[in-house]
């Protein structure tokens, strides 16, 4: 069963080990990784995948962790590399949202569009007050991005009572670094689409992002609290997930 059905695409859950495969090679595609991209995460996550409807082929794909509350953060992915003890009180279900990837050949906005979609509806059915996950920029150098950090900076950053606390070895602070005020259009130019379709629902990030060196990508912590999303923008997504 679909869980969403918009135009060319269908977004659905995957049921098989073949299914997780494919998500496993679309993502080592598209994150150009030198081994499979896989690990132990693959087996307690599920994992949506969109199609082409015409030839079937999977141009989409994530993976998402349901957490019970913010007692089980440490399960996350995410708790690799960030301390996330100030979340720990949150109380209200949550997921946790990884590996999101579109096919490079593909360049249509209504992939985007159509997994929102999916998560939208997975998000509704299952009672979910936090949506989080780490939020990718390509590459390790930071000085084409200085201007979409000093946005997250001025503009984004979490609840000081949530705010993630560094934990993994090597980071860029930009939170305490950066002085520079942001030029807007250059930060939007920078700013990853999965953020910025975050940010547009009133998501956060942490003040600094980890340098991951085996995915090649600095990552900030990104949090979206369902209740916070904007009325206009709530509806918007329910209607694509209708």
């Amino acid at each position: 069963m679909p869980l969403l059905t918009k135009g060319r695409y269908q977004a659905r859950l995957a049921e098989t080990d073949g299914d997780i495969a494919a998500a496993q090679a679309l993502r080592t595609r598209a994150f150009r990784t030198a081994q499979p991209d896989r690990d132990a995460f693959d087996e307690i996550c599920s994992h949506v995948l969109v199609h082409e409807g015409r030839n079937g082929a999977l141009v989409c794909c994530f993976r998402m962790l349901v957490l019970e509350g913010g007692a089980e953060l440490p399960r996350s992915y995410s708790a690799q590399f960030y301390d996330l003890s100030g979340l720990q009180s949150f109380d209200g279900r949550m997921v946790e949202m990884g590996r999101f990837c579109i096919d490079p050949d593909w360049h249509d906005p209504d992939i985007l569009r159509v997994a929102w979609g999916a998560m939208t509806r997975f998000v509704d059915e299952n009672e979910i007050a936090m949506l989080f996950g780490c939020s990718s920029f390509a590459g390790i150098e930071t000085a084409q991005y200085l201007d979409a950090f000093a946005m997250l900076k001025y503009r984004h950053l979490g609840p000081k009572r949530w705010s993630p606390r560094v934990k993994a070895p090597d980071v860029f602070r930009f939170g305490a670094r950066l002085r520079r005020k942001p030029d807007a259009k250059k930060a939007m130019l920078h700013m990853p689409p999965l953020l910025r379709s975050y940010l547009l629902m009133g998501g956060w990030v942490s003040d600094h992002a980890v340098v991951d060196r085996k995915m090649n990508s600095l990552h900030v912590f990104t949090g979206l609290e369902i209740g916070a999303i904007p009325a206009a923008r709530k509806r918007l997504l329910r209607a694509v997930a209708g």
